[in-house]
This record gives C-alpha cells, sequence and structure tokens, in this order.
C-alpha cells in the first residue's frame, strides 16, 4: 500500500511510502492523524492548505460483509473542526485494488475550471471537465460511465458542491453505478470543489486485492463474524424495514423530530414508517425493492430502491431513515412520495439531506413554508438550485439558516444539524451530539438500542463515551454502524484476528476500543488547535429549558459531566 498524493495546482502525482505512524490506521484515524500532521489547524477550510482525504478503512478490500466503506476527510467548512463523513459504494474497495492507502488531494487549481481526476494503474491525469459543469449528479454520473466504462468507481460533487455551499458532500457509485451513497457530512463537497474537481474516477483494472498474510486463519474469523451478523434479529430487521425500522421506536420513545423539533411525534408517523415503506414497496413492484446492498456483497441490505406508484420509475434509491425524520415529520410531512422527490432533488444537488431538511424546518419557523406544504418544500430547493441568495442561506445549513431567518430553535451543534433522534428524549444520543469532535451526528454514537431510561441524565456520558469509542473504531476500520451487530455478537477478539491474519500483526482483542480512543484523542487535538473549547461541545441553550412534548423533557445532563466524556 502506498499514499497517494495528488497535487491540483501542479496537475500531478507523488506516490510515497506510509509513515510508520500511519500505517496501523485507516478510515476515520488516519484521517485524523493526517490532518494533524499536515493541515494547520487554523486554515481557511475552502483555501489551499486544506487538503481533501479519501481513505479506505483497514478492513476495506476483500468484500467482508458491511466493511467496505470509504472516508472522506478534511478541515469542515460547516464545523470549522475536524470532519470525517463515510460512505457505501465501490471507492473505498476500487482504491484498495489500486493499493491506496490514503488518496491525498491537496493545494488549489492554477486557473479557474472543474476537472476529472483520473485514477487507473498507469497513474493520475486530470481530464477537463467544464461540460459537466452545473450538472446535477444523476446526469453526471451517467456521462462518467459513458466516458469511463461501466467498472470504475465514481466520487463526485453536484451543483452543491461547485457553488461551495457548507451542506455539500461527496457522492459515490454504489454497485449498480447509482450515484447514492453519499459522504454527507460537513461540507466536503465544497472542498472537493475549492480543488477543482467535479469527480474522482477509480479505474482498478490491473489491480488486486490486498494481500492476506495468512489466509485460513482470515477464512475462520470471517466465517465467525458472517455467522454472528447473520443471526443476528438486526439484522433481519434491517433487512426487511432498511434504517426506516427507527421511524415507530423513535414516535415510541417519543424522539421522531417534528415539525422543527418542536415535538418528538407525528400523527402521520404510521405513513412514515419502514413497514409501510416496505408495504409500499412490495404493491408497486417493478423497479422497487424492499432490500437492496449499497456495497458489493453486503449481507445485510438495509437499502432500498422505492418506484413510483406504477413500479416503472424509480423516484429515489434508498430512502433513508434521517431523511425521512428531517424531510418527513420535521416539515410535518406524512406522505412517503413527496419525501422521495425531496430527497431526489437534494441528492441530485448534491447536499445533506439533514442539515437541508433541518433548514427547511428553520425556513417553516420563519414563516417561509407552511409545515405539511412538500411542493413548497421543493420550491425553496429549487432556490438552491438557482443559486439565489435564499437558495444560498438553505444550501449552506440550518445553522446559517437560523442566523439570517432571526430564528432560535435551529438543531444543531458544532453549527452541523442534528440527525433525527430527538436529544431531549435519548438523552445519551444528546451527549454525543454535543461533545463528539464531528458536531451533532448520530453516526458518532447513537445510545436508542440501550436498554436504559432514556430520560434520566444520569448515566448517558458513560453511554456515550462508549458508544463513541466504538463508532470512532468502526469508522477506522470501514465497517458500516450494522457491521457492529455481528462484531458484537461474534467470538471476543474477531476483529483483532481479522486484522491480524491480514496485515501479520499482533494485535490485542480490544483493538476496537484502542483505535476508537486513538482516533478520538486526534480529533479532540485537532479541533483544540483550531479554537474550540468546552463550550462548544453544548446542545443549543433552547434545548435545555424548552421541553419536548409528550415527554416533556428538557436536556438536563450536566455540563461538567460532559466535560469528563474524553477523560480516557
Amino acid at each position: 500500500m502506498q499514499i497517494w498524493r495528488v497535487n491540483v495546482n501542479t496537475q500531478t502525482l507523488n506516490l510515497e511510502p506510509v509513515p510508520s505512524s500511519w500505517e496501523r490506521l485507516g478510515g476515520r484515524g488516519l484521517i485524523a492523524r493526517i490532518l494533524l500532521d499536515e493541515v494547520p489547524p487554523n486554515c481557511e477550510p475552502l483555501g489551499p492548505k486544506n487538503k481533501l482525504l479519501f481513505c479506505p478503512g483497514l478492513l476495506v478490500g476483500h468484500m467482508l460483509s458491511s466493511c467496505d466503506r470509504i472516508s472522506i476527510g478534511g478541515k469542515s467548512p460547516l464545523t470549522g473542526g475536524v470532519k470525517e463523513a463515510n460512505a457505501g459504494g465501490t471507492t473505498g474497495l476500487q482504491m484498495t485494488l489500486l493499493g491506496i492507502k490514503a488518496l491525498i488531494i491537496e493545494d488549489w487549481p492554477a486557473r479557474p475550471g472543474l476537472w476529472v481526476l483520473h485514477l487507473s494503474a498507469q497513474g493520475a491525469r486530470f481530464d477537463p471537465a467544464d461540460d459537466l459543469a452545473g450538472l446535477g449528479v444523476y446526469e453526471t454520473a451517467a456521462r462518467l460511465i459513458e466516458k469511463y466504462g461501466e467498472k470504475v468507481a465514481v466520487a463526485l460533487i453536484g451543483p452543491g458542491g461547485e457553488m461551495k455551499l457548507h451542506a455539500a458532500g461527496i457522492q459515490n457509485l454504489d454497485k449498480d453505478k447509482v450515484p447514492s451513497r453519499i459522504a454527507a457530512r460537513g461540507g466536503l463537497g465544497a472542498v472537493m470543489a475549492s480543488k477543482g474537481l467535479k469527480a474522482v474516477v477509480i479505474d482498478a483494472a490491473g489491480g488486486q486485492k490486498p494481500p492476506i498474510q495468512n489466509l485460513e486463519a482470515y477464512r475462520e474469523a470471517q466465517k465467525a463474524f458472517n455467522k454472528a451478523l447473520m443471526d443476528h434479529p438486526q439484522t433481519h430487521t434491517y433487512r426487511d424495514y432498511g434504517t426506516a425500522a427507527m421511524v415507530n421506536m423513535c414516535q415510541t420513545f417519543g424522539s421522531l423530530p417534528t415539525r422543527g423539533f418542536s415535538a418528538g411525534q407525528f400523527e402521520q408517523a404510521q405513513t412514515l414508517s419502514g413497514e409501510h415503506l416496505r408495504e409500499t414497496i412490495l404493491q408497486r413492484g417493478g423497479v422497487s425493492k424492499p432490500n437492496h446492498a449499497c456495497m458489493p456483497g453486503c449481507a445485510i441490505q438495509c437499502s432500498n430502491i422505492y418506484g413510483s406508484p406504477d413500479g416503472q420509475e424509480v423516484l429515489v434509491s434508498p430512502i433513508e431513515y434521517e431523511t425521512i425524520g428531517l424531510m418527513g415529520s420535521n416539515l410535518g410531512i406524512g406522505d412517503l412520495d413527496v419525501v422521495a422527490r425531496l430527497n431526489y432533488a437534494v441528492n441530485d444537488l448534491g447536499l445533506d439531506t439533514i442539515d437541508i431538511g433541518a433548514a427547511l424546518g428553520v425556513a417553516a419557523q420563519a414563516g417561509l413554508m407552511d409545515w405539511g406544504d412538500g411542493e413548497r418544500a421543493l420550491a425553496l430547493i429549487d432556490e438552491i438550485r438557482r443559486n439565489t441568495p435564499l437558495g444560498r442561506i438553505l444550501g449552506n445549513g440550518a445553522a446559517m439558516a437560523g442566523k439570517v431567518l432571526g430564528i432560535e430553535r435551529v438543531p444543531v451543534s458544532k453549527n452541523q444539524a442534528m440527525a433525527a433522534y430527538e436529544p431531549r428524549a435519548i438523552k445519551g444520543t444528546g451527549v454525543t451530539y454535543a461533545t463528539s469532535p464531528q458536531g451533532g451526528d448520530h453516526t458518532a454514537g447513537l445510545t436508542i438500542r440501550d436498554k436504559i431510561n432514556h430520560l434520566d441524565p444520569k448515566g448517558q456520558v458513560e453511554l456515550s463515551r462508549t458508544k463513541q469509542i466504538a463508532m470512532a473504531g468502526y469508522d477506522t476500520l470501514g465497517a458500516c454502524i450494522f457491521a457492529g451487530f455481528g462484531f458484537a455478537a461474534a467470538p471476543a477478539g474477531t476483529i483483532a484476528r481479522l486484522l491480524n491474519a491480514r496485515y501479520g500483526w499482533d494485535l490485542p482483542d480490544d483493538i476496537l476500543q484502542v483505535l476508537g480512543k486513538e482516533t478520538l484523542k486526534l480529533e479532540r487535538e485537532f479541533n483544540r488547535r483550531a479554537g474550540f473549547t468546552a463550550k462548544d461541545d453544548r446542545l443549543p441553550e433552547w434545548m435545555t429549558r424548552e421541553p419536548v412534548p409528550p415527554t416533556n423533557a428538557v436536556f438536563d445532563v450536566p455540563p461538567e459531566e460532559m466535560d469528563t466524556l474524553f477523560d480516557f
């Protein structure tokens, strides 16, 4: 494995050996290490000193179920701190076939214009891409596949990235060549645009899978993991209902964001539920599919393809819980077809549905749309596409929208919109939102599945700490959050055995926690150098005083307890 360093100013590629301090890191952990080593923490996120990083996780490359995710990172233009956003699809897998440990994209382009960075066994080249300017991700992806072939992986941005909007992500092709797997959070699509890139194309023809030092031991550990994953009841839940299975759970706990996070239950939750989603997909048939793998080899298949009523046209693929929560109940919309149209429009712009959904909720509070008005929501998204002043306000995310529109009830932490779990009702997740170096991100440490009293502030810091360490570890491995079900149920030390067999290392059984702690320490140090303090590890003040129905809970975990979370 090598470091591939691309300079967009000189349009050159250098292949470098992996520094010893980077060898046993991947994914999120490697991003944090590179940022600390090479990026000035106080730099301008869209300036030449920031770097855009693509880092496959340590387990990526052999189609181990749910473990081929790509981590993309840099300094976030949204939070001003460390940022890692990960996605499924084929980008990570194809990079490892070329022997890429990390792709580091640096500097600023020498002249205006858009480029496609093409990577292959022959090296790197820059192809002019001005003909793709302004195109949505779906048309862009189709043109790139037509030009470069069916077997390439592609990471690309939409118009939102080109506009350098702070809610812009980076889309990746799924196994069916649909650009639906987005590294959504933190504005990394804007960072990619600042480097002059519309897309990165990875052609792994002639490449090969990474070597395995002890194939027999690897296969034994893989078998144990696969069995534990397939036997786990949550695997079957997510295969049947996808992430939308969370709708009814959140409704039960009073944690389903409703009408701008003013309530935790939605009267139309049933028509947004995973059960209703599955029933609708099965009734429509045709192109619709209730389960779908976003990565080759994934056994869970929690994704879906949501088709039109006649089954002839794909409305969006996939429709996920976070989008349902932020663009459904959060906007007072109970119709999955409307949510799907909103989802597709935001995807095509290359934007984060969480932050845009939260921004639309702010717009509704400001009187710019009525709750439940899907057509008006679509019109506001069109404002973003047309690059109007209002569109730019919304496209820069909920925090910006709140500041400009004068709204206090804005669900953000470190300027990043919270995901679809009301933190006053699920207080452990509220601690995660507040303290995670990444900002308000459920994948940094979700606590809703733990069998505790979620309304009791006691013990929530300890719970969040455990989850944040584990998730930072999984993100460093390149493992999907749902792979955690299998690893947790597999024999102790399965992760260590996989890594030791693949790399010839001698890691301890608790390597997940070791990686997680190291990653969090690196991220916290980057943020500290960027100027973050304890005051940034807080939820908005309104959540500490405004009760959320029906539980009437406020966020009351003591700040001094949250300040001890990273004392490990």
